[in-house]
């Protein structure tokens, strides 16, 4: 390498660290033309240089950080990017109202610490799978996460999912996911396993999965709190929802689990402790008929809890009586009124009855869909067991259970 092009290269640099950029540029330029290199003149020139400018302002490199972001669920279900860092020239900044100018400190003066500032991270859609182990037990998951900040905290859903179907068959009948994006939730969706029940049924059933602390109640209550220990989860947020034996089986959630769940979606289900066997399950799947006082005089009354049950007027599957009984046990023990509006959404009629508290809190509503069968209201085809027609019951639900988080400290 020519001598005096390297000497000439780290005389640059030498300037370039002592603030004289513009007999940097010179060197570099003599150094790229391959003129000679006068080094006593050169240093004499650089060292008068640097003591020149020690003391003296120096355009540096600044960098402004918008750590703002825009939250989600906004209503026109628009959502801003990720936080974009913005670099700015020091020319620039100048150039920009309000914006400081950034100055090197004058000699004898200590600059004060750099501040950094953060942007929030934040994520993309993503729905996750799982298996989470309780003792001998294991359970499949799916897991909706919306796009947004993983650090604020934010409500969850527990979705229970009817017999013969899974997480993603159910996510994209009941367009929870839709919902829960626009509105910034946490959707878990646990899979029941065709070697506890062949239809994969969850057991609402059988005794032995009504009580708090064992069977199916107490797996699911563990993994919600699992997957609250390991996602930033509104403790006063938590709620559940299913459809048909997933319905059945969040009323026995609302019911063994009250300090969990803040309140309970019900579509197409029926009541918790109605019945204590496969034969009784079907008998009142059929007619409706309450079994509860006859048939186990010593079962527990319901405990009242924020209720919102969907059934079809036409559903073959699970009586639409079963609607009725879930509404009372919601409000059991309470002084209520009710109120009934009739309407027409989704290309059905609907009555919906609202259950009011004397203070005007709205504790429970049943909405009966006209001519509906044994599907999820205003759901998505690509799903079974989905109503496209109707009432949107996700963004109903959505909207009762924001109403309605669980008393008490946050």
């Amino acid at each position: 390498m020519n001598p005096d092009f390297q000497r000439m290269m780290s005389r640059a640099a030498l300037q370039t660290r002592g603030g004289d950029l513009m007999g940097a540029t010179r060197s570099i330029q003599n150094a790229l033309a391959g003129a000679a290199d006068t080094t006593a003149e050169a240093e004499a020139e650089a060292e008068a240089n640097t003591d020149a400018r020690r003391g003296e302002v120096i355009d540096v490199e600044a960098r402004v950080i918008d750590d703002r972001f825009v939250e989600i669920g906004v209503a026109e279900g628009l959502r801003s990017p990720p936080v974009a860092r913005e670099v700015l020239d020091a020319r620039d900044v100048h150039d920009r109202q309000g914006v400081p100018d950034v100055r090197r400190p004058h000699a004898g003066h200590e600059a004060p610490p750099a501040r950094e500032t953060r942007a929030p991270v934040m994520d993309e859609e993503r729905f996750l799978a799982g298996n989470y182990a309780h003792g001998r037990v294991s359970i499949d998951y799916k897991l909706y996460v919306p796009p947004g900040d993983p650090s604020v905290p934010r409500p969850l859903l527990l979705m229970l999912h009817g017999c013969t179907q899974n997480p993603d068959d159910f996510a994209a009948g009941t367009r929870m996911n839709e919902v829960a994006k626009r509105h910034g939730w946490l959707v878990l969706y646990p899979e029941q396993s065709t070697k506890v029940n062949p239809q994969g049924c969850w057991n609402w059933f059988k005794t032995s999965h009504q009580e708090r602390g064992r069977g199916e109640p107490a797996l699911l209550a563990a993994l919600t709190h699992h997957v609250m220990a390991g996602h930033e989860v509104d403790a006063r947020r938590v709620h559940v929802a299913g459809l048909s034996a997933g319905g059945a089986m969040a009323a026995v959630l609302g019911q063994t689990y009250p300090e969990l769940f803040a309140s309970v979606g019900v579509h197409s289900g029926l009541p918790c402790g109605a019945v204590a066997s496969a034969p009784e399950a079907l008998a009142m799947m059929r007619t409706g008929q309450e079994t509860r006082n006859t048939a186990r005089p010593a079962a527990p009354p319901p405990q009242a809890i924020p209720t919102i049950v969907f059934h079809g007027t036409r559903d073959m599957t699970v009586h639409p009586l079963n609607g009725e009984h879930v509404y009372a046990d919601a409000t059991a023990g309470l002084t209520t009124t009710d109120r009934v509006e009739h309407g027409r959404e989704g290309g059905r009629a609907y009555t919906r009855k609202t259950s009011v508290a004397t203070d005007g809190r709205t504790l429970a509503e049943l909405w009966l869909i006209d001519g509906a069968g044994h599907a999820w209201s205003g759901g998505d085809r690509r799903g079974s067991h989905a109503d496209w027609q109707g009432p949107d019951a996700a963004g109903q639900m959505i909207c009762f259970f924001s109403a309605h988080p669980r008393a008490g400290d946050a």
